[in-house]
């Protein structure tokens, strides 16, 4: 680990950066964190309109009646 953090070998950041010598590996791990939420994020259902298709297709089965399905609706928006 001493090898990777002072530059030796071609790999990390160069020797002499001191506490950016730390920062670097920390930064990178951030940014892999950061991109992997906003990709599980970007591809989640989103909740509301999920609970919006339920409440269509429970009105379209008869489940509910109209004024039911509009009372709802606002509630949702």
């Amino acid at each position: 680990m001493m090898a990777w953090a002072h530059g030796m070998y071609g790999y990390g950041p160069p020797m002499g950066w001191g506490l950016l010598g730390w920062l670097y590996p920390l930064f990178l791990v951030g940014l892999l964190v950061l991109g992997a939420y906003l990709v599980a994020r970007a591809l989640a259902p989103k909740r509301q309109d999920r609970a919006l298709e339920i409440l269509k297709e429970r009105y379209a089965k008869g489940e509910i009646d109209k004024e039911t399905f509009e009372r709802m609706k606002r509630d949702l928006a």
